[in-house]
């Protein structure tokens, strides 16, 4: 089981880094959004897929014996699953501001909005209002 998991994990990493690279900016959450689901799969992996006892310690003993859920990569993923799930809301607020301000999602395009001229910082006229 934990062979076909890894080979899922490091299809979704390949997908991820393509749509990455991609140059559209919408498929470029979409590959955050799986390499995110792909990083917190292979942290569940790297934890192995055991099916034992939840790690709860009984009443009267000191350890735990025998097998038992590792409860920390589980802790992780919780932790991993907030920090991406904002990450994405974010990165998706950033692509909505660039499109209504652009009307594009295209990143060689956003660098073409930039005015030509160089900002005179020292130029009173362009300064912008503080």
């Amino acid at each position: 089981m934990e062979l076909i998991i890894s080979v899922v994990c490091g299809a979704l990493l390949a997908a991820s880094f393509y749509l990455l690279m991609r140059r559209n900016l919408l498929r470029f959450v979409i590959g955050l959004i799986i390499l995110g689901n792909a990083v917190n799969l292979l942290i569940f992996a790297m934890g192995r897929l055991t099916r034992a006892r939840p790690p709860v310690i009984p009443k009267g003993q000191k350890v735990l014996e025998g097998a038992y859920a590792n409860p920390l990569p589980q802790a992780l993923i919780l932790t991993a699953i907030v920090i991406s799930f904002g990450l994405l809301a974010f990165t998706l607020v950033l692509v909505y501001r660039n499109f209504a301000a652009n009307q594009t999602i295209e990143s060689d395009e956003v660098r073409g909005s930039e005015p030509s001229d160089t900002l005179d910082v020292y130029d009173e006229t362009k300064r912008l209002p503080a």
